[in-house]
């Protein structure tokens, strides 16, 4: 398989060891949302998917022991239930803890997954206020200066 330079990345401190970025999980997903031109981010291993601010969903394929490889809805709990209605395999997350979160997964091993997965990307393409959630801002460091800097930058 020929690699393509712009599927490279370099490794630091490895001269010339190429290491070929990975292909996104569910690549259907990404197709049906193509239109709306959707920005991607690696995050704790999965692909977060973004439509403008709003993060709609999660793809995360990660296999084994671990039960939670599939598709993450970001919603709220006041909107499970109608959400339930169109997707009967949906549940919370059981990752966090065994309370409800707003993130919903719809499982691979599920019968339905890839046209549940595909519904959601219609719902999400029609901007239905039930998926997605503006991240909240990130803080930022208090930068702590010595007490000795502050001096010297006073009087300067």
């Amino acid at each position: 398989m020929a690699v393509k330079v712009s599927e490279v990345k370099f490794r630091r401190g490895a001269s010339f060891i190429p290491k070929v970025k990975s292909t996104a999980p569910y690549p259907f997903v990404l197709d049906a949302l193509e239109p709306l031109s959707p920005d991607t981010r690696s995050m704790f291993g999965c692909l977060a998917v973004y439509v403008g601010p709003k993060i709609v969903l999660i793809l995360r394929d990660k296999r084994g022991d671990d039960p939670v490889y599939c598709y993450w809805l970001a919603t709220t709990e006041e909107h499970h239930e109608s959400l339930r209605q169109e997707f009967p395999h949906m549940r919370s997350i059981q990752l966090f803890g065994k309370g409800v979160t707003g993130w919903q997964v719809l499982p691979i091993d599920s019968p339905d997954f890839e046209s549940a997965a595909l519904r959601a990307c219609e719902l999400i393409m029609d901007h239905d206020p039930r998926i997605g959630k503006v991240p909240k801002a990130k803080r930022r460091r208090s930068s702590k200066l010595r007490p000795e800097a502050l001096e010297d930058a006073s009087n300067s």
